[in-house]
């Protein structure tokens, strides 16, 4: 016989995975955009020689922009106004 208890937990892990599944299907655009972010910043460092400061708030610009942000990070760090990579001394 089934009690209400377990009906309870049923319905508790069913909103559980639900709720899981909303947030991966909202976070995963972001994850995407970061990592074609990271993918255009080695890039422009291959290609273009330009070493860019690969922080969170740089990852965090790629993430929510995408591509343009990219474009614009790459941009403030050839123009030495932001995301400059630091030097180290030997």
């Amino acid at each position: 016989m089934v009690t209400f208890l377990e009906i309870g937990l049923v319905l508790l892990v069913l909103a559980i995975v639900f709720g899981a599944y909303k947030v991966v299907k909202t976070i995963k655009p972001f994850v995407w955009n970061a990592v074609l972010g990271l993918v255009v910043f080695v890039l422009a460092d291959l290609l273009l020689g330009l070493s860019i400061a690969i922080t969170p708030i740089s990852l965090l610009v790629v993430a929510i922009a995408g591509v343009p942000g990219a474009l614009l990070v790459i941009l403030l760090s050839y123009l030495d106004v932001a995301f400059v990579a630091a030097l180290v001394l030997a």
